[in-house]
């Protein structure tokens, strides 16, 4: 539904494309434009976009707003809205007239708000409508810029003013094309010759006021950049918040302005070039449109939209021209995001080995336990008779030594022979096992045979003899 409603910009009201305005007066041009989103407004006159630098132009939301007109004010004023869909164009001419008069004393026409002139025949001694504008009465400025003296008054009847310098009256061509009246003084492109005392003489029939100002038009000298005032100054900006730095160079001719942002330590690589101011690494930022201002100056200004921690650190304004350059210095802070994005808590296996490995490892361990246990126990099976002979020499060292029987009662041959036989099958039931185990071979070869005794008085005695050969 909503994309239903998306449309380019067009002219919501009918217009008057031609306006007119006195000068000194203030000057509102209407831009009614809609669309759907709404659009982007901009204001250019006689081709040039007009922009915050224009002391006495400000763009509202839907209208350009000019103070105290002047005569070169006049001409094309055009509104341009665009927004994604199209754009639209609203033209105005704007003409400056002189004020309204009437007969050769100048009285004012009737109804003029500002300048009220009395029909009951009263005088109105001459007074001043603007004492605000007026304090200021010793003014300086470098060569090359502009001032504009003010003295805007009121009486009846509708008063003269004469401008002087140095009590000399000025020329109509000095004091602006050649009007008669010229309640403000405009002097453009200033040279050490204007400098001077500049009085404005006031007067009708009723009495005459005076105002003097005092001009010091200071002589430039081919020099690096100033940077006036205290800009630009650290900031704070909320995160995703928007904010700017500001910078007013004073130079004799149109300054480079530069901004440079400082790169923190670890940084370096998050940048295609740098460069290198004192001891710290600085990356240049894009800069916008340099403006000159009335007094002589230069401004720019560094925008920083959806600021995030990365935007925070040290920034500098550098002004430069064919003679040197100056810069200054000043902090961004971003505030933390009060939402923070969610951070997954990482797992205890988010960082190990993946798990086809932490299932094949165990896997593998078992199947290698496995295979030792098996060739353990086929040789084992191999082995057993040299586990029985083994288990029967553990088991023979384990009892007590057998007692040899006493000798036969038939001699000392027959006790030597019988001594002998007894301890050979002593050590055959040990197993001639000692401390040290024998070793078994697969192959054992055995030779038995019997020797029989025949004794005078009638016994028999028959022994086995038993030979091993391995």
């Amino acid at each position: 539904l909503s994309l239903t409603l998306l449309r380019p910009p067009h002219v919501a009201e009918k217009i008057a494309h031609r306006q007119t305005v006195r000068i000194g007066r203030t000057m509102k041009l209407q831009c009614p434009v809609e669309g759907d989103p709404p659009p982007l407004i901009m204001w250019a006159k006689d081709g040039r976009n007009i922009h915050s630098g224009w002391m006495r132009f400000r763009v509202l939301r839907q209208a350009l707003r000019i103070k105290e007109v002047e005569a070169e004010d006049a001409g094309t004023f055009i509104c341009k809205a665009t927004n994604g869909f199209g754009s639209v164009n609203i033209n105005y001419t704007l003409i400056v007239v002189e004020d309204a008069s009437t007969g050769r004393d100048g009285a004012g026409t009737a109804g003029d708000p500002e300048y009220p002139t009395d029909l009951s025949g009263k005088l109105v001694r001459p007074r001043f409508t603007q004492p605000a504008k007026m304090r200021k009465r010793v003014i300086a400025r470098p060569v090359g810029s502009s001032v504009r003296l003010k003295c805007t008054a009121s009486g009846n009847p509708r008063p003269d003013i004469v401008w002087l310098k140095d009590n000399k009256p000025l020329t109509p061509e000095e004091v602006g094309e050649g009007r008669k009246k010229k309640w403000t003084l405009s002097l453009k492109n200033l040279t050490p010759e204007n400098s001077g005392k500049y009085t404005c003489h006031v007067s009708n029939r009723a009495g005459e006021i005076n105002a003097t100002y005092k001009v010091e038009v200071i002589q430039r000298t081919n020099s690096k950049p100033i940077l006036t005032g205290t800009h630009p100054v650290n900031t704070t900006v909320d995160y995703g918040g928007t904010t700017s730095f500001q910078c007013k160079v004073r130079s004799d001719v149109k300054p480079v302005i530069q901004w440079l942002k400082r790169v923190e330590p670890g940084d370096e690589n998050k940048y295609n070039s740098t460069i290198e101011v004192g001891d710290h690494g600085f990356v240049v930022l894009p800069t916008g449109e340099v403006w000159s201002r009335p007094d002589g100056s230069y401004l720019n200004k560094l925008l920083i939209t959806r600021a995030k921690e990365e935007d925070a650190g040290m920034y500098i304004c550098l002004g430069a021209n064919t003679m040197g350059y100056s810069f200054r210095s000043a902090y961004l802070t971003v505030l933390p995001d009060p939402k923070p994005q969610h951070t997954p808590i990482p797992t205890a296996t988010s960082h190990s080995l993946p798990w086809p490995v932490i299932i094949g490892l165990p896997a593998g361990l078992v199947f290698i336990l496995g295979t030792v246990l098996l060739w353990f126990c086929q040789s084992k099976r191999h082995c057993s008779s040299g586990g029985v002979v083994t288990a029967q020499a553990l088991t023979a060292l384990q009892r007590p030594p057998p007692r040899v029987p006493a000798c036969p009662p038939s001699g000392d041959k027959d006790c030597l022979s019988y001594y002998m036989t007894q301890q050979q099958q002593l050590l055959l039931a040990q197993g001639g096992s000692g401390l040290v185990v024998p070793k078994v071979y697969p192959k054992i070869y055995t030779d038995i045979h019997t020797h029989t005794h025949s004794h005078m008085d009638g016994k028999v005695h028959q022994h086995q003899h038993i030979h091993y050969q391995c």
